[in-house]
């Protein structure tokens, strides 16, 4: 019967992942050791791991090998490996924070036999596990800051330039705008963020690129100003973390989205509405000055 049921098992796991790979463009297939314990863990990795259309996770209980499918030119290993360590399970390259480990079920707390990562700090990233100088996710780095600073700060420019562009009312360059922003986005070194930051990123990072995506694929300013609204909430939540050269102006359009407001950001403090252009291009207030 145990046989049988392995059988079954392995029936089932092949199947799935030729669904998978059906799914996903360009995927590319990889195995890896995730530590977890129950199904309760399989569902916390898979979820951590999976992206619509991009990547998905397969991971067995019994062996604790993860099969990783993903488009390779829209992701890699490692931004899966990190997800799944801010859920709370280790794997030989990215280990997961301490206390988001602490608040697991009693049931998912396998037992760690690879160094806690807030046990290393300030350390340069080593991605070869063989060297113990690494930790979550290698994002504490020396001299970080300016690193941190040029990694995102591509990010940041596209963004402001794809909001001028809207100010102009500019559908044909906001698209091109917010094609630059994808493959900022898309080119961000993780390995160099912060550990602040790298939470942050991980948690906007999949709206960010949707968003970015749908306003590089139209040059209807209307549909994509829709967009821009949840762009800039979540480019606030990263530059909130984020250092800056210069101070950069949170702005409130009360106006838009049927009186229900929204919200953009600025390097410049006078007011210029993104959201109405030359219609009504005074029409808001800054919120806040981050810096």
């Amino acid at each position: 019967m145990k046989s049988i049921s392995k059988i079954l098992m392995a029936v089932t796991v092949l199947l799935s992942s030729v669904n998978i790979l059906a799914q996903i463009k360009n995927a590319k297939t990889e195995t890896f050791k995730i530590y977890g314990n129950c199904d309760m863990c399989k569902s916390n990795i898979e979820k951590a791991g999976n992206l619509k259309n991009v990547a998905q996770v397969v991971w067995n209980k019994d062996t604790k090998m993860a099969t990783l499918s993903y488009d390779e030119k829209k992701t890699n290993q490692d931004e899966i490996l990190k997800r799944v360590a801010l859920a709370g399970y280790d794997s030989e390259k990215f280990l997961a924070p301490d206390d988001i480990y602490a608040k697991l079920p009693e049931c998912c707390q396998y037992k760690r036999d690879l160094k806690p990562a807030a046990a290393v700090k300030d350390h340069t990233m080593d991605m070869n596990f063989e060297q113990s100088n690494h930790n979550h996710a290698g994002m504490a780095m020396e001299n970080s800051g300016n690193q941190n600073q040029s990694t995102l700060k591509s990010v940041f420019e596209n963004y402001f330039s794809l909001k001028d562009a809207l100010i102009n009312s500019d559908g044909a360059i906001a698209s091109a705008k917010a094609l630059s922003l994808t493959k900022a986005i898309q080119s961000v070194d993780m390995t160099k963020l912060s550990t602040e930051e790298h939470t942050v990123w991980m948690k906007v990072l999949k709206d960010l690129s949707f968003d970015s995506e749908h306003i590089s694929d139209t040059k209807d300013a209307s549909h994509q100003r829709d967009h821009f609204v949840s762009l800039s909430e979540n480019m606030y939540k990263l530059m909130k973390i984020a250092k800056q050269d210069t101070p950069v102006y949170y702005q409130h359009c009360p106006m838009f989205n049927n009186g229900k407001g929204a919200n953009w950001l600025s390097k410049e403090e006078a007011i210029k509405n993104p959201y109405y252009g030359s219609q009504m291009l005074t029409c808001g207030s800054t919120v806040e000055t981050i810096k």
